[in-house]
């Protein structure tokens, strides 16, 4: 039995984030209504010239350098003509032979846990297309579409890998960690949903141990990590009985769909020369001189593999607690605000990928902070350290505060949440449980462990989960010591 192994390319298209578009003044700000973000140069109406954005080579520079790629320090633009109803112009500008990034890489984990470079061929700018919306769910099963030109001329970044990838599992974690290093570096909000990042699949497989690649497919526009996955194990399954049958495979693009399960063909592949790329006449070459790189590596931010190997340095996190942390850079960030205010960096972590996360993915809201102010979590984790308060009433004051807002100190006040740690007042109640549990007393007295939690408990009950539950399990014992 021929046995194949599967080669895997991936292409990303990432929204950059600045206020204008890349060739005019237009607001790049996301809309649900259509066509309210346009002019004369997103229509590519004659006369329109366009004038190149300077932050948009920043942040392709910025991007670059975040996925260790060489600057060029020339790159120039191209047209790649075709006619699309979402392309008004006939052409989009881009950029082909001279791409303003190229030869990165990124350091990913392969199946059997050793490191694997995976090389990035090329990162270069362009202009987005504008969007048909359908009547239906698909292109397919739709009687028209209509476009917006809203998102025509945005700013894009398409970062192209080496054919380096080898299991759909490998490409999702090459595209999560991407995802993350353009989120920390600040290139694009990559918004998976709202289209700011979109990846194509280029998938084929071959005998093992030939060199030449087979033929390839290519699945465009996946957004989300789990339909590149799935799209790529179908293909494989695809490509591998095709083969094993002797069926011809060609060429082409596909499209997934999530609902199904299974991708379908869409059109025959295009090479470059169908494109009819030919020099942009109207922008001018891009200059990049070492000055300006060394301007632009200064205001890169600390890198997700970097924030990693720090916290479990510097904090003696965890591995796992550590990627836990960076995989959120919400939930980094705030780490960074606390820990300099509640110097205990276990205790900070374990709230945050639990309860604080818990409540950050119940809201509905797309958040752009924390609800809690660092200096009043910090106060809440302190009060908690201090039993002023216990755990079960700690995380209820969180949760008012994410939900209602409010300061923790005066909602432990308002709400009764004070630990009672007055040892007689629990040494009244200690006697008054005892007294309504004769038969879990004299189990203790009788040597059975375990009902003393039990009375614990009912104390805690009696007290409406106010008691220091540590000082009531103390007071319990010395009562029955002194009997």
């Amino acid at each position: 039995m021929t046995k194949y192994e599967t080669v895997i390319g991936l292409e990303f298209h990432a929204e950059l984030k600045t206020q204008s578009k890349i060739f005019c003044g237009c607001p790049t700000s996301f809309s649900n209504e259509p066509n309210i973000n346009i002019c004369p140069g997103c229509l590519g109406l004659p006369g329109a010239l366009p004038a190149l954005n300077k932050r948009v080579v920043e942040l392709a520079v910025k991007a670059g350098l975040a996925l260790n790629c060489a600057i060029q320090p020339y790159s120039k633009f191209d047209r790649k003509n075709y006619f699309y109803p979402d392309l008004p112009a006939g052409y989009q500008t881009t950029q082909l032979p001279l791409p303003i990034c190229r030869n990165g890489h990124i350091m990913i984990t392969d199946s059997d846990g050793n490191l694997k470079k995976v090389r990035i061929n090329r990162i270069h700018i362009e202009e987005d297309a504008g969007k048909l919306v359908h009547s239906g769910e698909s292109i397919s099963g739709s009687r028209y579409s209509l476009p917006d030109y809203n998102r025509s001329s945005m700013p894009l970044i398409e970062i192209v890998t080496e054919p380096d990838l080898s299991s759909a599992d490998e490409a999702k974690q090459f595209a999560e960690k991407l995802k993350l290093i353009l989120e920390y570096a600040e290139v694009s909000d990559v918004k998976m949903e709202q289209g700011s990042l979109r990846c194509d699949v280029n998938i084929s497989l071959r005998p093992q141990g030939q060199k030449e690649f087979g033929v390839r497919s290519e699945i465009k526009n996946l957004n989300s990590f789990r339909a590149v996955q799935r799209a790529i194990l179908f293909e494989q399954e695809r490509h591998t009985f095709m083969l094993k049958n002797g069926e011809p495979l060609y060429q082409e693009t596909r499209l997934w769909n999530e609902a199904e399960g299974r991708t379908r063909a869409m059109r025959t592949k295009e090479d470059a020369q169908d494109y009819r790329y030919f020099p942009e006449p109207n922008v001018p070459a891009v200059i990049v001189d070492e000055a300006w790189i060394k301007q632009i590596a200064a205001e890169l931010p600390e890198l997700p593999d970097a924030r990693l190997e720090r916290l479990q340095k510097e904090f003696g996190l965890s591995g796992y607690d550590s990627a836990q942390l960076v995989a959120n850079p919400l939930l980094a960030y705030y780490f960074d605000e606390v820990t300099p205010l509640f110097n205990e960096a276990k205790t900070v972590t374990n709230w945050l990928i639990g309860d604080v996360l818990r409540l950050l993915n119940s809201l509905d809201d797309e958040l752009e902070s924390i609800p809690i102010a660092a200096q009043d979590f910090a106060y809440l984790l302190t009060e908690l350290k201090k039993g002023a308060i216990n755990n079960k009433s700690a995380k209820e004051v969180l949760e008012i505060i994410f939900m209602e807002g409010g300061k923790p100190e005066n909602i432990i006040k308002d709400k009764g949440f004070a630990q009672i740690s007055d040892s007689v007042l629990l040494e009244d109640a200690i006697r008054n449980i005892i007294n309504k549990n004769a038969g879990a007393a004299n189990d203790y007295r009788n040597g059975k462990m375990q009902a003393l939690g039990f009375l614990v408990g009912q104390v805690m009950k009696e007290t409406k989960g106010q008691a220091n539950p540590g000082l009531v399990k103390e007071l319990l014992e010395q009562s029955f010591k002194s009997e």
